[in-house]
């Protein structure tokens, strides 16, 4: 009796099997590959047609995308027939699909889109936790001056000549300070400067300044 031999049989199918597989893998290949295209495009506001940067443009449930350049402009690998979504903050969600009857392996458009108006809920803001809280303190406080005695107070001859002597000199003062030096520096050169003790316009500054109390011991607690 004729023994039958499993394996004459089953090798050659599964080779089959195997060729089969390899042949239809590169056949959906090629058509991925013919569908692949360079989509490119840029995005621009419907009522001024400005340049809308940073949109998000992505493949409908896919991770896919890119976004848009500070010129709205975009541009990245896309399939024929895949829906684009483009997103934007401040802007309506609009979303295309691209014709798959295309010819060529690219495809550009204009996409526009709309301002989005987002209406918020209002919002109260209480500097207390309660309202009770906040009237008792309302009542307790101690109301500030009026602005005719804030002026009054600020524009005190004593007052405004301790804040004379309190202000530090600017920066154009002392340019014109350094600067006068300078050219006392270059008037006297290669001569003996003068001496201040025989200068009358100088004992005038300083009788006009000790009237002023310039030369005042400043209080420590000030």
């Amino acid at each position: 009796m004729m023994k039958w031999n499993f394996s004459l049989f089953v090798y050659p199918i599964l080779v089959l099997f195997i060729l089969l597989t390899q042949i239809a893998d590169a056949e959906a290949q090629r058509r991925n590959d013919d569908d692949l295209i360079q989509f490119s495009g840029v995005v621009v506001t419907g009522d001024s047609l400005a340049p809308v940067p940073f949109v998000n443009i992505m493949i409908a449930e896919s991770y896919r995308g890119t976004m848009s350049d500070v010129n709205g402009y975009f541009s990245f690998v896309a399939q024929k027939g895949d829906s684009i979504t483009f997103s934007a903050i401040g802007f309506r969600t609009h979303g295309i699909v691209l014709p798959d009857t295309l010819t060529e392996k690219k495809y550009s458009m204009i996409e526009i889109l709309y301002q989005d108006t987002i209406e918020l809920s209002e919002a109260v803001i209480y500097p207390w936790p309660t309202k009770e809280q906040f009237r008792e303190a309302f009542l307790a406080l101690d109301l500030p001056e009026t602005d005719t005695e804030r002026a009054a107070r600020n524009l005190a001859r004593a007052d405004m000549v301790s804040r004379r002597q309190a202000m530090g000199a600017d920066g154009s003062e002392n340019f014109k300070y350094q600067m006068q030096n300078y050219q006392n520096r270059i008037y006297h050169a290669g001569q003996a400067p003068p001496m201040n003790i025989f200068n009358p316009f100088a004992w005038a500054q300083f009788v006009e300044a000790w009237r002023d109390g310039a030369f005042k011991k400043k209080d420590n607690r000030d």
